[in-house]
């Protein structure tokens, strides 16, 4: 077992990594819980399967939201108490918001660290007109973690179809998201992706469409570099200063069973 600590960005981010261990049969595979709260009462509570969103906790609509990837043939039923879920994500959401407040309390308020969001689009699978399909905006490397997103097909605003990742912390202390439009590409169509971020002077679009040579491109792309990791790890987080504390452990799988 190993402890380690690390500075955050000052009057940011505070994460406490509760446990991390690793379970696998003949391929390692990594699951994050993160529980998340700030200043002006932002919770939140998710769930990953390497990199994937498997569900996320509703505080305001007091529920667990389930978000399985496609790839997986599992019911959450049969192996979450949801109830349990729940219950266990309040108990922590309210220990982060009591770190919070402790460690705000100590702060001396310096000026807080703002990173603008890099951003691309591009379509989930291979384009054929008039096929339904999934434009992706993916955004990378922003802090502090809101960020507003909001499309438009030919200048028009779009919100049938859309929806909105939760926030994922990247290993350098920033965060990173996607949002998804559901379309059916026709040609001449134009997409636009917006975001709007605190280390933005003005909102930044990206453009998306539809090539006659059957090749998608976009306008002005910045290519992520978010590195996908494997391994199983636990997590606290809430938005303020503080310390990033770890304490990791390995288990087989036949121990989790």
């Amino acid at each position: 077992m190993k402890t380690c600590s690390a500075l955050l960005k000052s009057s940011t981010v505070f994460i406490l990594m509760l446990n991390s261990f690793c379970a696998s049969s003949h391929i390692d595979h990594e699951v994050t819980h993160i529980i998340g709260c700030d200043v002006k009462g932002l919770s939140e509570a998710q769930y990953d399967f390497d990199t994937d969103e498997i569900m996320h906790v509703d505080f305001e609509k007091h529920n667990v939201v389930s978000n399985l990837p496609t790839r997986i043939s599992l019911d959450p039923n049969t192996i979450l108490d949801f109830e349990r879920v729940y219950v266990n994500a309040e108990k922590a959401n309210k220990a982060c918001i009591h770190a919070m407040k402790f460690l705000t309390a100590e702060e001396d308020h310096p000026p807080k660290a703002k990173d603008p969001p890099d951003s691309i689009i591009y379509p989930a699978e291979e384009v054929h007109l008039g096929f339904e399909n999934r434009l992706i905006c993916f955004f990378n490397h922003f802090y502090p973690p809101p960020i507003k997103v909001s499309w438009t097909k030919n200048d028009q605003p779009v919100s049938d179809g859309v929806s909105h990742s939760q926030f994922y912390p990247n290993d350098d202390q920033t965060f990173h998201q996607f949002s998804v439009l559901k379309f059916t590409p026709m040609e001449g169509d134009k997409y636009n992706c917006t975001v709007e971020h605190l280390a933005l002077e003005s909102p930044k679009t990206k453009t998306w469409v539809y090539d006659v040579s059957h090749e998608s491109h976009q306008i002005q792309t910045v290519v992520p570099d978010v590195v996908f990791g494997v391994g199983l790890t636990l997590g606290l987080l809430g938005v303020v200063s503080g310390t990033l504390l770890c304490i990791k452990g390995r288990i087989n799988s036949e121990q989790l069973l």
